[in-house]
This record gives structure tokens, sequence and C-alpha cells, in this order.
């Protein structure tokens, strides 16, 4: 049986018998009973300790149990504006039933009062009572959850942006271009450069699956895969198997990524290309012409011993190169269709004379920033150009 001695009743009538019979009906039902004679009483009592539930005659002089409920509802403590209440009406019409319902009951029982009816409305409405405040807790649990998942992608916002280069890199005779843009604060896409050991300068970029604080943790092996990995080793594609091998280590083929790296001599424009997973690299020559390098590796931590081999190209004065993520291929400017990499060639036929224009050019073509349809996904690129000689 249920223990009701925890519940408070305030039952408000003006007739002393009634309060009476009502008081002595909800002690036997087990319940904390207290009464007031007239609704001006009921308010001090109310404010000075909130019942649980409410048992308010319709018919009062003075305040009667429409005004007294009208200025409860309207109370800035929610403990009082939501206290449960069901009128006593001595008018079983449907007009009476609308009126009490409109004043701000829950719900009304008709004198003479039935007891059995009366305990299973009060029961209803402290069931009622109880999911609320179930319901309450939740959504301040979830709140908190809110709070904290916002604070942790911020500080994940800040870690991967420390990741990402903030400034330019500095190359005589090329010109750098860079964009990121995550779906929300962090994402799964990350780019970078390290001078190798051979002196070579290489490009580098990857996408991690998923979004997200997970995801951050993800950028962030990335790069210190690959910075640690140029300390051991000569070539890219030692380079790229060393990040596969230690990138499958740590997850056991249970997560993956995809990357693509060029291997860049400056003073010759000779350039070795490695891709796992990846998009193609795209080339757009002086001449208006462009060509594409396809991964030949499956995504980094996806099996074991995968071969790598690295494709060379030449880039004269006038070529470019553009490194970037899968976010460009599934946002196209027409939503009907996302690009491929065919139509990103024809896009680069007309990209201008800098990687600036260069990069500014696709990514208006195929992840505008003023386009009001959500981004599907992150967005990272570098574009790379040889200057024109003088």
């Amino acid at each position: 049986m249920r223990d009701n001695s925890h519940v408070e009743i305030l039952v408000v009538d003006d007739d002393a018998m009634s309060r009476r019979v009502l008081a002595q009906l909800l002690s036997a039902a087990g319940y904390n009973c207290s009464v007031s004679n007239d609704g001006s009483e009921a308010l001090e009592t109310i404010h000075a300790r909130p019942p649980s539930l409410l048992l308010l005659d319709f018919d009062m002089p003075g305040l009667n149990g429409a005004e007294v409920l009208r200025r409860l509802r309207s109370d800035e403590d929610p403990t009082v504006a939501q206290i449960p209440a069901i009128m006593l009406t001595a008018h079983g019409s449907e007009q009476s039933e609308v009126s009490c319902l409109q004043a701000g009951a829950d719900d009304f029982v008709t004198k003479p009062v039935n007891a059995s009816v009366l305990r299973a409305r009060i029961e209803t409405q402290l069931r009622l009572r109880s999911m609320r405040r179930q319901l309450e807790r939740q959504n301040d649990e979830l709140e908190k959850w809110r709070r904290d998942l916002e604070r942790d992608l911020a500080a994940a916002r800040l870690t991967q942006q420390s990741l990402i280069p903030q400034k330019r890199l500095v190359l005589p005779g090329w010109q750098i271009a860079t964009c990121y843009r995550p779906v929300i604060q962090v994402g799964g896409d990350i780019y970078g450069w390290l001078r190798m050991k051979d002196g070579r300068i290489l490009f580098w970029i990857a996408d991690g699956t998923g979004h997200g604080a997970a995801a951050a943790l993800l950028t962030t092996l990335a790069k210190l895969l690959f910075h640690h990995g140029s300390m051991d080793h000569d070539s890219p594609a030692s380079l790229m198997e060393a990040v596969d091998n230690d990138f499958r280590s740590t997850f056991g083929a249970r997560s993956f990524m995809t990357a693509m790296c060029v291997a860049l001599d400056p003073a010759t424009g000779h350039a070795g290309v490695v891709g796992a997973g990846h998009p193609p690299l795209l080339v757009v020559l002086h001449d208006g012409t462009t060509q594409s390098v396809a991964s030949v590796a499956p995504p980094l931590g996806l099996i074991k011993q995968a071969a790598f081999s690295e494709t060379p190209i030449d880039l004269q004065p006038g070529d470019a190169f553009l490194l970037y993520t899968d976010g460009i291929l599934r946002w196209g400017k027409d939503e009907r269709r996302a690009p491929a990499p065919g139509q990103l060639e024809k896009i680069l036929r007309h990209s201008g004379s800098s990687a600036e224009a260069l990069l500014k050019q696709v990514l208006a073509q195929t992840a505008p920033e003023n386009s009001a349809k959500a981004a599907p996904d992150d967005v990272a690129a570098i574009a790379v150009r040889r200057e024109d000689r003088q």
C-alpha cells in the first residue's frame, strides 16, 4: 500500500462540516491534512508552506475558489504556481465543469463528495505531479549535460585550433592558401606541413571518422603521427606507412582515417604524392589543363601491411595543386547533386592566377559560406601554386 504520510493536502472550504468530513476522509487514507476556512487564509498558508495538493471549494464568500487559483497560477514561485488543485463544486453542470478548468483547476469533484472518486482524483494528480518533477529533474540533467558538452567542445576547439596552422607558410616562389570549416565547433579534418629530412616540404591532409570531441582527438593523433614519422622517414611513402601502422596499433581497425600528402621540392617543383583512401589530388597546369592523382592505398588503420607507393609530379611555373577533404564533394552548389572530382577539375581550369583565387573559386562553387543549406561535412583544403617566372 502506498505511503501517503509525506503528502500534505490543504482543504479550503467555508463550510465547517465539509472541512471536517474531508479532513477525516483524507486522514483515514493516510494523508497529512490541514484546513482553511476562506481564500485569503488559504493564500497565506500556501505561501508560508506550499502543500502537495489543494482541495478548493468553488463557491466561497470573499475570494472564491476561481480567484484563489488565478492568483496562485500567476505567482512567480513555480512551487506555488504549479500546485495541483482539485476544485470542489456543488454544481454538476457542464458549465460548472468548464468554469473550474478555466479557473486553473487540474480536476474537479462534485459535492457531495464520493470518497472513492476523490481518492482516485487525488492519486491521479499526485502521480502527474511526480512525473512532472521527474521530467524537470531530467531536463535539469539534460541541461547540465549540454553545458558540459559545450565546455568540452570549446576545449576541443581550442586544442584543434592550436593544431591547425594559424600562419600561412611563406615559401619563396610559391603561394599557399588554406581553408578549414568544421560542421560544429570541432571536426575530423586536419592539415599541415612540415620539413622533411631531405629538405622537401611535406603538405599533408587527413579526414578522420566522426565529429566533435572524439574527432578532435583523432586529428590530434594524426598531427602527432605525421610529425613524429617525419623524423625517421625520408620519403612520403614510408612516412605514410609509419602513420598507418601507428594508427592501426592504436585503434585496432576500429577507426580509420583517409589521408594524402605531397612531398615538394620548392627549388625544382618535383613532388611525390601518396594517398590513402583520400579524394584524388587535383593539379591544374599553367596552360589550363588539369590532371588528378588518385589514392592507391586504402584508408589508414584498416588493414595490415598496406602498400604505399609514390606518384611523381612535376610542377612548372604557373602550375598548382589542390589537397582537399571529401566535405567539398558532399556539398555542391547545386543542391540536387554533389560535385565529382571531375567537376572540380573543370572548376580549376578557370581558377585565376593565384592560390588564393584558385581556392576561392573552388569553395564558391562547392561550399559557399552564405548557403542556406547546412553543411553535411567538414571542409578543409590546401591550394599550392608555383609562381610565374618574372
